[in-house]
C-alpha cells in the first residue's frame, strides 16, 4: 500500500520519469542490474531480504553511484543516523506527507544529503560504519553468513566457492573492520541489526 502510494504521488511530482517497484531486496537488485539508468533508489528497510542495515550496505557497494533515499517507520535517531554513516542520501520517516518526500527527492537529485534534525552528517572519523565501506559485495555476503553463525565450510557451500576463498575472504574482512578475530567481526557487525520497532 505504501509503495503504491509512494509510486504515485512521486509519478504525479515527476511528470514522464518512469517508476520501478520492488517488494524485496533481491527484487530491486534485478531491477538496478536490468536497467543502469537509475536517477535514485528508494528503499524501506523492513523489506524483506534486507536484514537491517545490511541491505543498504550491500546496495551502496554494489550500486555506489545510485543515491539511495531511506523511507522507514523506525522512529529511532539512532537508525536514522546509521542510515546515513552507511551512505544513504536522506532519512525520511514513511508518516511523512507525500509533499515532503517528493521535496527530498529533488534536493537528493540535485546532490543534497538529508539527515532527520538532531542527526548528524557521519561522526568519528573511524565509525564502524566507513570502514565497513572498504568492503567488496562479496565480502558483504561473507560477513552476512558469519553474523548468522555459518563456519566456513557452510559459507564455501552457500555463495558456490571454496573453503580457502572463504578463508581468505575472512582474513582481509578482519583487516579491513580493524578487527582480531572473527567473533569481534561478528559483535562489530551486528550493529547493523536494526533495534525491534514499537
Amino acid at each position: 500500500m505504501v509503495r503504491d502510494a509512494l509510486g504515485t504521488a512521486l509519478g504525479q511530482s515527476f511528470p514522464g520519469a518512469r517508476i520501478v517497484t520492488a517488494a524485496s531486496l533481491a527484487e530491486a537488485e534485478t531491477a538496478l542490474e536490468r536497467e543502469q539508468e537509475f536517477d535514485a533508489l528508494l528503499l524501506d528497510l523492513d523489506m524483506p531480504g534486507m536484514d537491517g542495515l545490511t541491505g543498504l550496505a550491500l546496495l551502496r557497494s554494489n550500486y555506489p553511484a545510485v543515491p539511495v533515499i531511506v523511507v522507514s517507520a523506525a522512529q529511532d535517531g539512532q537508525v536514522a543516523r546509521r542510515t546515513i554513516e552507511f551512505g544513504a542520501s536522506a532519512f525520511i520517516a514513511k508518516s511523512a506527507p507525500l509533499e515532503e518526500i517528493a521535496d527530498i527527492v529533488r534536493g537528493v537529485l540535485r546532490g543534497e544529503v538529508f539527515a532527520p534534525p538532531g542527526v548528524a552528517e557521519p561522526g568519528p572519523a573511524e565509525s564502524f560504519a566507513q570502514r565497513a565501506q572498504q568492503l567488496t559485495p562479496q565480502q558483504w555476503r561473507v560477513l552476512s553468513l558469519m553474523v548468522q553463525g555459518d563456519q566456513n565450510k557452510i559459507i564455501a557451500h552457500k555463495l558456490g566457492v571454496g573453503e580457502a576463498t572463504v578463508k581468505a575472504h575472512v582474513t582481509v574482512i578482519l583487516k579491513k573492520l580493524g578487527v582480531r578475530s572473527r567473533t569481534q567481526a561478528v559483535i562489530e557487525a551486528r550493529h547493523l541489526a536494526l533495534p525491534p520497532a514499537g
